[in-house]
């Protein structure tokens, strides 16, 4: 069983299944009589509902309803909400809008839901969809965050946020920032732009909705990061039920990224109809209509100032966002701007540091978190005006970057925002890093690229981020472990995997902690009936704290199985020690298997006299503090100037996500992210018109999805420093990757313009936009 420890690269249990196309997706759940929904959206950003006419659409064969929001309001559904508090500028609470399953009286982005229809098959609903008629009246709409907060701008709410500003946020010592920048011998300052996407995740949002009128129960089926967390949301906020009355299934789920961990609209809206129909309802959203409903992300202006004293001793930093919330506040919507702000201190000494987050509404759709949440952002910041303060002071990048570096010696670190990091070598890091990529080979390789006629440069960041730890409370997850009667076991989990291989890294800790076959143990799910409290899968926690939960649960066991075999043995419970899945007695060759004590459990008359039967362990834990993963990223890039088409030729990291449980799957999650990444600063971009709000890149003809031939080779090297934080010393890799890519690729196109003059170009980095940096560069110089 070493294949199974707890270090080894154990290759994913769950592929063999899913290779071959044996996974079991919400569209592989199939119910008799199954109807079809479908949802009328606004083709406005901004408009007043005149008036709704579904005569026609009731009337059109194959339709069972047709319903809107008046329908919804008059069976007294809630509404959405997000249990994320903020405050207003004035200290007060932020207004909440109201966020109503179907629009009544006005729509406030394109694709807001306006009424849904029920029929018995998909193309006789989406025929009577076009047969709804609906009477708007156009209002003026803005879409962009810095033209949302200027004088004369359209608000989205006006009775409520008349400046269109939901939120202020702010960190730090704001006067202590100011002295710092008064004594600066040098300061640096940019302003930059973090585009909006989407997640596009493989398999799009669905439901299938089933009410049993027997029991009274709902079922939902849908993929989706947080089963339990869904099930209380939608049954006590949205259906007014008690959450004992709805069962939430999320089987295999074809990617989340964030995206999926909020109770959307058309979940309820597919369970009422289910209730009203009598019969079960599918919906499943196309590309477009993922566009348009799905939870979009990112989508931050920004300006950050760095004060450095004449040495290039970091001493001052000041941040200022404006972050685009959508019209409105989804479940985790105001999370993302401000939740991970203290990242922007970054892995460096700055002894002062002030940010100011402002959240905007904008007849968008609604942000949330999405592969980092508001990390990648922070890290970006800081990683930039690192760049740029190098290049005006005539300062070395790595060596700027040295000289501000925390050293290990000073952990446990208390920065001055947020955060305080409990271990990591953050220089050994970037050492590692650098010898790696070959930092110092690198003239050589640009004079070699030059001879090609490619412009090559290379970039650097430092990324640290958040995870699993007390900062999203509650933050609680439970996990159990159970035996049956022949001594095979179930592990129960609270956290859902969407790709994260749970079912081996899991299947790794019961080996390494009870010592037990891997072939013999099953791991479950995903279903609110079959694991009894969960809090999900989201901000690289599960490990840490479902891993927590789980060694927890084991010691339990191990506990109760002492007293058994105790009891088998005829010695004294103080006498029987655990190891390796065996319980033997001290100093005699006396020995029983766990799977032997399981069997035993569940014997009558082989039991002690008065002890529960069976043998299982469960527990429910909360981390007392957060885990800081952390690396280094290098990037290399070619640019050819003619074309400005820019190739990611090289990628190394150097990554500290603490106790690695399972290498090859650490390495796979920070391939991914730096695939994000690398999307996110090559293509990816959601674009609405400015004039009417309409969103110009609604499939992926016009959405640049990154793609395999774009990937480059990528050297992931670990650098493990545990924390103790939890009992495992894990520190969370499922977003590490996306944090670095960022500032690290665009470090390395800016650096292979740097002969032009460019000091920094947006993301998207397309070769039209680095094709016009060179174009610009040339004819000021000329």
């Amino acid at each position: 069983m070493a294949e199974f420890g707890i270090g080894t690269p154990t290759l994913r249990v769950e592929d063999f299944r899913l290779v071959r196309g044996l996974g079991r997706y919400v569209d592989d759940v199939q119910f008799p009589g199954a109807t079809h929904m479908v949802v009328v959206r606004s083709p406005h950003a901004a408009a007043r509902i005149l008036s709704i006419d579904t005569q026609a659409a009731r009337e059109a064969p194959g339709v069972l309803a047709v319903l809107t929001g008046a329908d919804v309001e008059a069976d007294e559904l809630g509404l959405l909400r997000t249990p994320v508090p903020r405050k207003r500028r004035d200290g007060s609470p932020m207004r909440i809008p109201p966020y109503r399953l179907l629009a009544t009286d006005q729509v406030r982005l394109v694709g807001d839901a306006v009424a849904i229809v029920i029929a018995e098959t998909l193309h006789a609903a989406r025929d009577a969809a076009e047969l709804v008629a609906i009477d708007y009246e156009t209002l003026p709409s803005v879409t962009d965050i810095a033209k949302a907060v200027t004088p004369g701008a359209a608000v989205v709410w006006p009775d409520l946020v008349p400046d269109n500003v939901s939120f202020v946020v702010e960190f730090g010592d704001k006067a202590a920032v100011a002295a710092a920048f008064a004594r600066a011998a040098h300061t640096a300052s940019l302003d930059f732009r973090v585009t909006r996407v989407s997640a596009n995740t493989l398999e799009p949002r669905n439901a299938v909705a089933v009410y049993d009128e027997a029991d009274g129960r709902y079922t939902l089926y849908s993929g989706m990061q947080a089963p339990h967390k869904m099930r209380s949301e939608i049954a006590e906020s949205i259906l007014n039920i008690s959450p004992s009355r709805l069962r939430v299934v999320s089987p295999d789920v074809g990617g989340g990224f964030g995206m999926k961990g909020s109770p959307y609209p058309e979940y309820s809206l597919a369970l009422w109809a289910a209730h009203k129909v009598g019969r079960p309802v599918r919906w499943v959203a196309d590309r477009t209509e993922s566009f348009l409903s799905d939870y979009h992300a990112r989508d931050n202006v920004s300006t950050v100032e760095l004060a450095l004293d004449k040495d290039g001793i970091f001493i001052g930093l000041r941040v200022k966002t404006l972050a685009n919330l959508g019209a409105y506040l989804g479940f985790s919507t105001p999370h993302p701007p401000a939740g991970n702000i203290g990242g922007f201190a970054g892995v460096y000494r700055t002894p002062a540091i002030h940010a100011e987050v402002l959240g905007i509404h904008t007849h968008t759709q609604p942000t949330a978190p999405y592969r980092g949440a508001g990390r990648p952002e922070a890290t970006y910041a800081i990683e930039r005006i690192i760049d740029i303060a190098a290049a005006q002071m005539g300062i070395d990048r790595v060596e700027l970057r040295r000289r501000n570096l925390i050293p290990a010696s000073a952990m446990p670190f208390k920065t001055p925002l947020v955060f305080t990091y409990d271990c990591g070598e953050f220089e050994q890091n970037m050492d590692m890093a650098l010898e790696a990529a070959d930092w110092a080979g690198f003239p050589a390789r640009r004079a070699e690229a030059k001879k090609r006629g490619l412009l090559r440069g290379i970039g650097i960041a430092n990324p640290i981020e958040v995870a699993g730890g007390p900062f999203r409370a509650p933050n609680e997850e439970a996990a159990a472990l159970e035996f049956d009667q022949s001594g095979e076991a179930t592990i129960r989990l609270g956290t859902h995997s969407h790709g994260q291989g749970h079912e081996t890294a899991f299947r790794q800790l019961a080996v390494a902690f009870l010592g037990l076959d891997p072939e013999r143990i099953r791991v479950v799910y995903g279903d609110t009936d079959a694991v009894a409290h969960g809090r999900g899968t989201f901000g690289s926690r599960s490990l840490m704290v479902g891993g927590a939960a789980l060694r927890s649960a084991a010691d339990k066991i191990i506990s109760r199985g002492r007293e058994i075999a105790a009891h088998v043995l005829e010695a004294d419970k103080a006498d029987i020690m655990f190891e390796a899945g065996s319980f033997t007695v001290a100093g005699t060759d006396k020995r029983l298997r766990i799977e032997d004590v399981a069997r035993v459990s569940f014997e009558v008359g082989k039991m002690p006299k008065g002890e529960e039967y069976g043998l299982s362990g469960g527990a429910v834990v909360t981390p007392d503090e957060a885990s800081f993963p952390n690396g280094c990223h290098i990037c290399e890039v070619e640019i050819d100037p003619e074309t400005g088409v820019t190739a990611v030729i090289n990628y190394t990291v150097v990554d500290d996500v603490g106790t690695v449980i399972n290498p090859l799957m650490v390495k796979g999650q920070i391939h991914g992210g730096v695939a994000q990444g690398i999307g996110q600063i090559f293509t990816e971009n959601i674009i609405y018109d400015p004039d009417n709000g309409q969103m110009l890149t609604a499939s992926f003809m016009d959405y640049g999805m990154p793609r395999a031939d774009q990937m480059p080779p990528m050297h992931v090297i670990s650098n493990p420093v545990p924390t103790k934080s939890n009992p495992l010393g894990v520190k969370g890799a499922g977003e590490a990757g996306t944090v670095g890519a960022i500032p690290a690729v665009i470090s390395a196109i800016v650096d292979a313009l740097s002969d032009y003059g460019v000091t920094h170009i947006d993301m998207p980095a397309t070769p039209e936009r680095v094709w016009a940096a060179i174009r610009d560069a040339q004819e000021k110089t000329s």
